[in-house]
């Protein structure tokens, strides 16, 4: 097994914080509160993944491509699909 990288506690923390969001809007859900405080938890939800996945791309981008190596490249065009 390779070793996480040092973002992958933050990356971590951040998934956390979304999967509180999302049973809050269970919750409100089965509550039947306003669409809009819905609304507005599910925005919360999609930016703390967004960003979670956008810190782990680049970190993977930092620290496991090597300049011109080409294995690389192809790990390149593959991890930029998730984008």
């Amino acid at each position: 097994m390779t070793q996480p990288h040092a973002s992958h506690p933050q990356i971590t923390a951040r998934l956390k914080r979304a999967h509180g969001h999302l049973a809050k809007v269970i919750t409100m859900l089965d509550a039947q509160a306003p669409c809009t405080d819905i609304a507005q938890q599910l925005f919360a939800v999609e930016k703390a993944i967004t960003n979670a996945k956008r810190a782990l791309i680049h970190d993977h981008i930092d620290h496991c491509l090597s300049p011109g190596a080409e294995a690389d490249t192809a790990d390149f065009k593959t991890i930029t699909k998730f984008l």
